[in-house]
């Protein structure tokens, strides 16, 4: 970036010693006005000359202030995906994660992690390692997250879900991940409520033994994506992360979500706060960048701030318009959304 100053300084400096030489030159090769004298006619010159050079500094002055912003790192760690980039760095996933750190952005979350090739996996880990960029949450998923699994009880689905974490563990070795998102599936209809809270509690204790050796996290996730989904709230979460009671076992606060299953995301988070170990974020209505809904996200970062939070804040939402115009809306939407020092 500062050779990129530089070299704008540069020019402007060349195109002003361009219009001084003209004025030499018009001196040599002209008479002046009887009424002008040549070193009046100089320094009229030199004069108009500076002023050029200024004009186009102040003229530049913006686009300075730009180019400062542009790598400037966030007072929060906020982690864009895959994709949400794409117009301005191209599909290729390791392009755009070049891109975000370009903006100033030091994390990246992705889901579907865990699908990808060992190879891709590799390539992604070493340049997040080269960039100094966090891995925020992949997602542990074998299958069974969108239909009625954990809350059953029954062991194909217990022994498929530790399998996937044994997996995910060598998967956060390579990629050096510290968290990854639970979603414990639907509503088992034929069962009471405290039932299947029992066979979710069962089962996230299974994976929890498996994931403490390496330091991985599951964050269980409450959505609100349909009605189906048994983890609803802030509160239901907290409690069953209590009774798993594993440092390997938290919540996962996605603010979208928690809009709109409860809404009162302040007080809320601060009531879950010992057991919330990442944060998501997305406005309502829409799920799209801050500033575009209802939520007043440079409030909650500021109080998210004060709080401590060092962890990563996922960019769990779309952008709210098509194209490199809505890519740039975005990354301003986050730099207003974390002016809250000020």
């Amino acid at each position: 970036m500062r050779i990129y100053c530089l070299l704008v300084f540069a020019s402007l400096v060349l195109q002003a010693c361009k219009y001084i030489f003209c004025i030499f030159k018009f001196i040599i090769h002209n008479k002046l006005p009887t009424s002008m004298k040549r070193s009046e006619f100089l320094k009229t010159g030199l004069i108009a000359g500076a002023s050029a050079l200024a004009g186009n500094a102040v003229a530049a002055n913006s686009s300075f202030s730009d180019i400062a912003s542009v790598g400037k790192t966030f007072n929060l760690n906020y982690a864009p995906h895959d994709g949400m980039f794409a117009n301005h760095a191209g599909k290729d996933f390791l392009d755009q994660i070049r891109y975000m750190h370009d903006q100033g952005f030091r994390g990246i979350e992705d889901n579907g992690m865990l699908a990808r090739t060992k190879e891709q996996q590799d390539k992604i880990g070493n340049l997040l390692n080269k960039l100094g960029m966090t891995m925020g949450v992949f997602v542990i998923d074998a299958g069974d997250n969108w239909k009625v699994s954990l809350t059953s009880g029954k062991k194909e689905f217990n022994d498929t879900f530790v399998n996937v974490c044994k997996k995910s563990v060598e998967l956060a070795k390579r990629i050096d991940a510290k968290w990854a998102t639970v979603v414990p599936g639907y509503f088992d209809r034929n069962l009471p409520m405290g039932i299947q809270t029992g066979n979710v509690i069962d089962a996230l204790r299974r994976g929890s033994e498996v994931l403490e050796a390496s330091g991985l996290i599951m964050v269980l996730e409450p959505l609100s994506d349909n009605p189906d989904l048994f983890l609803r709230t802030s509160d239901q979460t907290y409690g069953i992360c209590r009774a798993v009671n594993s440092p390997s076992c938290k919540l996962l606060f996605d603010m979208y979500h928690m809009q709109k299953n409860e809404g009162h995301i302040i007080t809320n988070m601060d009531r879950c706060w010992s057991e919330i170990a990442y944060l998501q974020i997305g406005d309502n209505p829409g799920r799209n960048e801050p500033t575009t809904g209802e939520i007043n996200y440079k409030n909650i970062f500021k109080h998210v701030y004060s709080k401590g939070y060092k962890g990563v804040m996922g960019m769990e939402h779309g952008n709210s318009i098509k194209g490199k115009d809505g890519e740039l809306a975005l990354i301003k939407a986050y730099r207003d959304s974390d002016n809250f020092l000020v």
